[in-house]
């Protein structure tokens, strides 16, 4: 059935290319889907604005949409507001240390003095004996950390 509740489970379904455990809804990219008819809007915002991975979001959505019944989906990028680590699901962050990535900790939204992370958890491990190697990891959202406990690296889904 081609509904509006439909068409945004069609696309909360679709999975991010570059951490494929994760739905672009666990990751908060997608933002808005407005359905009228066989007609969908998606709205998407990328995790920053040089994410090469937006081209694969919106094929796959409009391959998604348009296999669930949907004949005319257009898909919109927006760059306002800017994406936040704080717009990831609980179940998302959860996903991600299951697949061996260190989910982002504390709100990047935050008023008054910043929080600092002094260590992040090892996701092999769960030791807190680790160190940043690069601040840039396999994509630039993350950064490279290794464990000093089982001496594993992983990525680190940076907060912003």
């Amino acid at each position: 059935m081609v509904t509006a509740e439909r068409a945004r489970e069609v696309a909360a379904s679709v999975l991010d290319p570059e951490v494929p455990v994760l739905t672009i809804d666990d990751l908060g990219v997608l933002r808005r889907v407005d359905a009228d008819g066989d007609r969908v809007v998606v709205t998407i915002t990328p995790t920053y604005s040089g994410c090469p991975a937006m081209d694969t979001i919106r094929d796959d959505l409009v391959l998604a949409l348009t296999a669930a019944g949907f004949g005319d989906v257009e898909v919109r990028l927006t760059l306002s507001p800017a994406w936040t680590t704080d717009w990831m699901s609980e179940a998302g962050k959860r996903k991600l240390e299951a697949y061996g990535i260190a989910p982002p900790t504390g709100r990047a939204a935050v008023r008054g003095p910043i929080r600092l992370a002094l260590a992040v958890r090892c996701p092999q491990c769960g030791s807190l004996d680790t160190r940043e190697v690069s601040r840039f990891g396999s994509t630039s959202c993350k950064a490279l950390f290794e464990c000093r406990a089982c001496l594993e690296p992983f990525d680190h889904f940076k907060v912003h």
